[in-house]
């Protein structure tokens, strides 16, 4: 069981189920908070413009700005060590354990032929399962999964997102977040 802040507890968020994304890298949620200055540096640094002012100023990802592509810019830029990367060149798998999951609306579960988000998974960790007189159906391989988002902000109807799964909420090479 995770702890939560005192913050997510007055929102009702008993469960810690809607914490935001940090930055790649980024300490423990707790000690994050206590050690990030909010200054902004992160966001000014990051290419793909996905670092972004969260709620009290702290940065939160959004990924349906793009993808990110572990650049390490914010991190060489923290001087809080908010965001802090075990080694130099540390593999992208390391810097958190976000995954992508396929959520209800998604077009290919409603039989809506669509694999865009295939298409822009450069790890190819979305795979398209065919059936006969069927819509191919998207699966997401947790081993290869990155959480990059890539295939969040390429999805046209929104049916993607990336987060911490809980428990084994993603047990197994498919993905769905309901």
């Amino acid at each position: 069981m995770s702890r939560i802040s005192r913050v997510e507890f007055l929102r009702g968020n008993f469960q810690g189920e809607r914490m935001p994304i940090r930055p790649p890298w980024a300490i423990d949620e707790r000690e994050f908070v206590e050690r990030c200055t909010r200054c902004d540096d992160c966001l000014k640094v990051c290419p793909e413009h996905i670092i972004t002012r969260g709620r009290g100023g702290f940065p939160a990802i959004d990924f349906s700005r793009a993808e990110c592509t572990f650049c390490a810019a914010c991190v060489d830029v923290c001087k809080a060590q908010a965001l802090h990367m075990p080694y130099p060149d540390a593999d992208p798998a390391t810097a958190w354990s976000n995954k992508a999951g396929i959520q209800p609306g998604c077009l290919a579960v409603n039989r809506i032929e669509c694999r865009v988000c295939g298409e822009h998974c450069a790890v190819r960790a979305v795979r398209f399962h065919l059936s006969a007189g069927a819509v191919a159906t998207p699966a997401i391989d947790l081993e290869v999964c990155n959480g990059c988002g890539a295939c969040v902000s390429s999805c046209p109807v929104g049916a993607v997102a990336v987060r911490v799964p809980r428990n084994d909420e993603f047990a197994g090479t498919s993905a769905a977040l309901v």
